[in-house]
């Protein structure tokens, strides 16, 4: 650089610049002599030190700083490993190691921030002595002269208010932190902590916001951006204008030319170098909702709030995200469809889960989140109907006095209910006499299902079903057979899961893994079953579901494979249902309104939720070979107590 160059000339490189350069130019605005200036101003800084020093003995202990670990984003993945959607409070920041930082982009940030980060011990006196005496002549507080160590400990340990005693306390509190990490661990935590605008934290939310690319990545020209950014990062946003982020690289660029870390070709290709920007994605939504918002929920649960916003977990999903948007297709498909037939407002739920692990493969909560948010997979309390009903015969058959082809006579009934008389009717309003179980469930009738229940004791009942998952409310009244009770579709499906298993069941969830931003596992959730129900009782209550498919309520189900499920409709018409499985995967869907009023004269679970059902699982299981299920004659059959 020329000696004829002004300090004015110098301003944009100030705060970088050398201490010999800086007080040459003080001498020409001021007029003094560089030996006073220099006394002055080690006097006011040395003074000051140690004045704060006895003053302010309430200073933060920096050796906190050996176990510091900043908030970083959590990042949900499907089971595949695409990202759906990161997670942050305030701080959207993932941490990465030094070796992983771009050389260019550090080189970069010390040229413009501290040039002197490898020589001085916290402090650069030259550069603190500088701001005094520019300050003084100000009036007020003008300039900084911090190092990357002073900047770190403000950011991490004081206020923003601009003050003599902060800057005083930065430089103690700098000193101390050299006496315990390393200049490559100062400057790791430093890259990693620094917001460089639009809610990022850190290089490497950095680098991906503004050039879609690691911060490993980073060109010289992308660099000199970035560092350029750090003073005033939305000001000097290239997002914001592109005309001042590349005035700030030119300032960034002539700063490490001055000082030979680049040379004159470097610096010419640097400024010639496309810069593609890529998107802003700290504030961007989840293409998935209701499957990153029920795992946000469940990791809350788990870990706390806290940890889920700041605790940089990595989450797999047990979801595929193509599976999953398949799903969300078929109901919004089917949304239409039925708005056609007279079901205005209608709203859809859809709960897919693999019987054999518990896993979610598919999680539809509504026919729309950005409308409504409120996923009605995991939340809505709906009446169940008629596909309450294997829950009542699958606790028959675990007694071992009842199966299958049990005669139960369908007829006129009356039982005492409180101060009066309680007489169920089918919902055709006739009787059938005589029939076995099975014919009863195919034909979805109440009667025989309520005595059923009274003779098993609706006490039992209510046990089957917390064994389940099932935790509504429940009384043991006459009517609970026939679903008067309030369930979620995601306990639903998970419940003919476990039938599906053969008794056999794990902890439903959307979340295969958890690990640390270090790979550290955190949660497991490989697949632990337990058997919890009956084998042969859960075997039986699958074969005689089968019959509902093939000649019962819920023939518009069939597909081309051994199936088994059930209708659910309850009175009025509020809520319709089918809730079905192969071996290989059990899927619930529930039709209704979010008022809670009727759908439609005489709208069915099985005339319009079966073909919903068959639909998805025709997609759903297109390349799954067909199997059978296993018979009950495979298991032991209880003895009868």
């Amino acid at each position: 650089m020329s000696s004829s160059r002004t300090f004015e000339d110098k301003q944009p490189q100030r705060r970088a610049s050398s201490g010999f350069e800086f007080l040459k130019g003080v001498g020409q605005v001021t007029g003094g002599t560089l030996l006073s200036i220099t006394m002055l101003a080690s006097s006011i800084v040395a003074g000051g030190l140690v004045g704060l020093a006895i003053s302010f003995r309430n200073l933060p202990d920096v050796r906190q700083l050996r176990n510091f670990f900043p908030s970083e984003t959590t990042y949900i993945y499907d089971i595949k490993g695409k990202l759906l959607a990161s997670v942050h409070g305030e701080a959207n920041r993932e941490v990465v190691p030094l070796d992983r930082i771009s050389p260019n982009l550090k080189r970069a940030v010390l040229a413009s921030e501290d040039s002197h980060f490898y020589t001085h011990h916290g402090i650069n006196p030259t550069g603190v002595g500088r701001a005094v005496v520019v300050n003084a002549v100000a009036g007020g507080v003008r300039e900084g002269g911090s190092t990357v160590t002073m900047q770190l400990v403000k950011n991490l340990f004081l206020t923003r208010k601009r003050a003599f005693t902060r800057k005083l306390a930065e430089g103690v509190l700098a000193i101390r932190l050299e006496q315990i990490l390393t200049k490559d661990q100062i400057l790791e935590m430093y890259l990693n902590q620094v917001y460089w605008g639009h809610n990022n934290y850190g290089v490497q939310t950095a680098a991906r916001s503004y050039f879609n690319k690691s911060a490993e990545y980073l060109t010289l020209g992308e660099s000199a951006m970035m560092a350029g950014l750090i003073q005033a990062p939305e000001e000097f946003s290239p997002f914001a204008s592109m005309k001042l982020a590349k005035q700030k690289q030119k300032e960034v660029l002539g700063r490490m030319l001055e000082m030979n870390w680049i040379n004159q070709q470097e610096y010419d290709d640097a400024l010639k170098q496309e810069i593609k920007l890529g998107k802003i994605k700290s504030f961007q939504g989840s293409a998935l909702p209701y499957i990153t918002n029920t795992v946000a929920q469940e990791l809350a649960k788990k870990f706390g709030r806290e940890a889920l916003l700041k605790g940089g977990m990595r989450v797999q999903t047990t979801v595929d995200a193509n599976f999953q948007t398949m799903a969300e297709e078929t109901v919004v498909k089917w949304h239409k469809s039925l708005l056609g037939q007279g079901l205005s407002k209608n709203q859809i739920a859809l709960v897919a889960i693999d019987p054999r692990t518990h896993f979610i493969k598919a999680l539809v909560g509504g026919v729309d989140p950005k409308v409504s948010e409120f996923n009605r997979a995991t939340q809505a309390q709906r009446q169940p109907g008629s596909s309450f009903k294997p829950f009542v015969y699958y606790t028959a058959f675990a007694t071992g006095k009842y199966g299958p082809d049990t005669t139960v006579v369908d007829s006129p009934v009356r039982y005492q209910d409180g101060s009066g008389w309680y007489s169920p009717r089918n919902y055709d309003g006739s009787f059938s006499g005589p029939m076995p179980i099975r014919t009863a469930l195919a034909q979805s009738r109440n009667i025989p299902v309520i005595k059923i229940g009274k003779a098993v004791g609706m006490n039992r009942v209510i046990e089957t079903c917390r064994t389940l998952g099932i935790m509504s409310p429940m009384e043991p009244v006459t009517s609970l057979p026939l679903g008067a009770i309030g369930v979620t579709p995601l306990e639903m499906a998970s419940a003919y899961a476990t039938f599906a298993n053969y008794g056999w069941q794990s902890a439903p969830t959307v979340i295969a893994r958890v690990s640390d931003s270090s790979g550290n596992v955190l949660l497991d959730n490989t697949p632990k079953p337990q058997l919890v129900l009956d084998p042969w009782a859960s075997a039986a209550i699958i074969d005689v579901m089968r019959t509902v498919v093939t000649s019962g309520t819920g023939k518009g189900a069939a597909i081309n494979r051994p199936s088994a499920g059930k209708t659910g409709t309850t009175s009025s018409e509020k809520d319709i249902w089918y809730v079905g499985t192969v071996p290989q995967l059990t899927t619930a869907v529930w039709v209704g309104r979010d008022d809670n009023r009727q759908l439609a004269s005489r709208a069915t679970g099985g005339g319009m939720v079966a073909p919903i059902w068959k639909d998805f699982m025709e997609k759903a299981l297109k390349n799954v070979p067909a199997e059978n299920f296993k018979s009950p004659s495979q298991f032991p059959r209880p003895k009868s107590n």
